[in-house]
């Protein structure tokens, strides 16, 4: 049996993930994390598992990747909620029309289902839509999670297979000897280790620093509406084609579009938002109010109905959009797994598979090229 030691940061859905398949693998795994299981970014997202907002590369081949794994996983573990309710990408304009059939016949070609709609087809399928929509496609292989549920799951599999957690336990830096890392330094003690893994989401730069290899993720924050149960309005994940422009914006400033699904409690989820302000976690009327107008354009009905909530959490924001993932050049056996930004519940199974492969020397199921941390994006 493989015992060697690895020090999971972070007990969010990445760390979870990279925890169940370490320790399937006979790692002898100590998860670590500041605050609580799935207490930051992951239990302040909508849980999607879309491959239907990225184009071709290597962020859909590892959102492929994953999408493959989730209902094995998820047959496994109910309490994640797992609903393959598919997605609709509408768009409102002759140009945005134009922009969508170009982006769906890309990611048709590099082996995404997206199927046309026409008016008659959108319309059965979500009959609380809008009809001023200029094109639609259907992405059967989109899906949803509840992510806390999710991460809990995967958690508690890795506990099972023998892995060790410890809560509200700050890491304050590392020790490092002949440039290898041997330990993480908290509160009273030094926790040894073979191997340390960053996954702390968008304080992975921070922490990053702490451990003398500062890469360069950021938080980018988001914010969600979420309105009383309403079940059967809503019936896939439905946003405009202008959240994919949104994703892969670069401006620190504020993002919006229009993103709709519901829940199986019948709750309907409402965003969505980007904006770079640190870790100011301040709910701003003005955003949810952009917010709600633009979804509002879509589901005119959702006008009469209460809004019970509202949350905001932080996205692991990398300027060139691709998650980190990889052994870091200047501190041997120091690991990152982050920079997910807002896919990170669907990309974390995948995200997994491929730092246990890494670890145990197997072949990667994908090419990993593209996540090294020693690229630009990540060493700015």
């Amino acid at each position: 049996m493989n015992r060697t030691r690895v020090v999971v940061l972070g007990a969010g859905i990445i760390g979870a993930a990279c925890a169940r398949e370490l320790s399937l693998a006979g790692f002898d795994v100590l998860v670590v994390d500041r605050g609580r299981p799935a207490g930051g970014t992951t239990s302040h997202g909508e849980g999607n598992i879309l491959v239907s907002d990225k184009g071709p590369g290597a962020e859909l081949a590892l959102a492929q990747l994953s999408a493959r794994l989730w209902p094995e996983i998820a047959a496994e573990y109910p309490q994640a909620e797992y609903d393959p309710k598919g997605g609709i990408v509408v768009a409102t304009t002759d140009d945005g029309a134009r922009s969508l059939a170009a982006f769906a016949e890309a990611q048709i070609e590099a082996g995404v289902v997206a199927e046309p709609l026409s008016p008659k087809e959108l319309a059965a399928a979500e009959p609380a839509l809008t009809r001023d929509v200029t094109a639609a496609f259907h992405y059967p292989q989109d899906a949803q999670v509840q992510p806390a549920g999710a991460a809990l799951a995967l958690l508690g599999s890795a506990l099972r297979h023998g892995a060790r957690l410890r809560v509200d336990t700050e890491v304050l830096g590392a020790v490092v000897v002949d440039g290898r890392i041997t330990g993480v330094r908290v509160p009273g003690e030094v926790l040894g280790a073979d191997v340390v893994v960053n996954a702390a989401g968008p304080w992975a730069g921070e922490l990053s620093a702490r451990l003398g290899a500062p890469i360069a993720v950021r938080p980018r924050r988001g914010e969600v509406l979420v309105t009383m149960p309403m079940p059967g309005v809503v019936r896939h994940k439905v946003y405009d084609a202008d959240y994919v422009g949104a994703v892969g914006a670069g401006s620190g400033a504020l993002q919006t579009s229009a993103v709709v699904e519901s829940t199986w409690g019948g709750t309907v989820l409402i965003g969505s938002s980007r904006r770079r302000v640190g870790f100011d976690d301040t709910i701003r009327p003005g955003v949810l109010s952009a917010i709600a107008a633009k979804a509002l354009r879509l589901f005119p009905a959702l006008a009469e109905v209460a809004v019970m909530r509202a949350y905001g959490g932080f996205r692991a924001y990398v300027d060139d959009h691709l998650p980190v993932l990889g052994e870091d050049p200047r501190v041997a056996n120091l690991w990152h797994a982050t920079g997910h930004e807002g896919a990170g519940i669907g990309l974390s199974v995948g995200t997994g598979l491929l730092l246990r492969e890494s670890l145990t020397g197997a072949t990667p199921s994908i090419p990993m090229e593209e996540f090294t941390v020693d690229r630009p994006a990540v060493l700015a």
